[in-house]
């Protein structure tokens, strides 16, 4: 039996815990909504708390208020194996939101990905500073450019 990690990431909303949990879980495969709560008391009584989970990641959504916003300080990295997977991710968290340099976007609610290949430790290995150079040339990563950097 897998064991569940001690830790998990508690993302702060300002009304729209539901709706990014619910998108979430529309795009990763192995995701799923564990629970819904309304908070009974408080300054946000009426909101909702919302456990979910992503590719085995527990995540709680908390509908706090306007008091904290999210930034581009903390991110989740998507390890992909392929082009296919990049597209596909950067695609879906990037339509409402914006994209930036070296395959980071925040999305529609303002949480912060990288969108990065599985083997690019292994090509900066290869070849630093060719690859970086072909990286920060990039917002959405090019699997095959930064191959062909490694080679160069």
């Amino acid at each position: 039996m897998a064991r569940m990690s001690k830790i998990s990431p508690c993302l702060w909303f300002d009304g729209q815990a539901e709706a990014a949990a619910s998108f979430y879980v529309s795009v990763f495969k192995e995701g799923r909504i564990l629970a819904v709560e309304v908070i009974s008391s408080g300054p946000a009584e009426g909101n909702a708390i919302v456990g979910f989970e992503l590719e085995g990641l527990r995540f709680t959504a908390l509908d706090g208020g306007p008091m904290f916003e999210i930034t581009p300080a903390i991110s989740f990295e998507i390890s992909c194996d392929s082009q296919e997977e990049i597209d596909y991710f950067w695609k879906e968290l990037a339509e409402g939101g914006e994209t930036q340099m070296c395959g980071w976007l925040r999305d529609r609610f303002g949480v912060s990905w990288q969108v990065v290949p599985s083997e690019l430790a292994q090509l900066m290995a290869e070849a630093p500073q060719p690859v970086m150079e072909a990286l920060l040339s990039m917002t959405k990563i090019e699997i095959g450019q930064l191959r062909a950097a490694a080679k160069s």
